[in-house]
This record gives structure tokens, sequence and C-alpha cells, in this order.
């Protein structure tokens, strides 16, 4: 299993909501996790597939939000 981890501007329970549908969409990712409470807005994702970061950036894009990939 591997961990992404993305910086977003996506803060509130309405923003996690309109990002919801795109990213459960994504057939690699297995989960996901986004800490509102961190000052990056830290998105995480697990997934069996390390490759799909621009699949997770574009869902996050198409809701109206960002995504930059972090090592965090």
């Amino acid at each position: 299993m591997e961990t992404l981890n993305f910086k977003t501007n996506i803060k509130t329970s309405d923003d996690v909501a309109a990002v919801t549908l795109g990213l459960n969409n994504i057939e690699q990712v297995d989960g996901w996790n986004i800490d509102t409470e961190n000052p990056d807005y830290l998105l995480t994702v697990q997934t069996t597939d390390n490759r799909i970061g621009d699949l997770v950036q574009q869902a996050v894009n198409k809701a109206g939000f960002t995504a930059e990939p972090t090592d965090a």
C-alpha cells in the first residue's frame, strides 16, 4: 500500500463533499482523508498504484480546488 499526500485548499465539510465523488471514482484509490485541521489542508490517499497522482489532482481540480503533491 502506498500513501500519497497533497496540500489542498479544501477547508470545510462542504468542500470535502464537493471532492468526494471524484476521489471515490478513481479505481486505484483504496481510501482517502482530508485533514482540515492541518494548515496545509492535507489530503492523504491510500493506493496500490503510486502513479495516480495526476488523477487525484484532476479530480480535485474538477471540483474547483487545488492539490499539490507534498512529502508530508
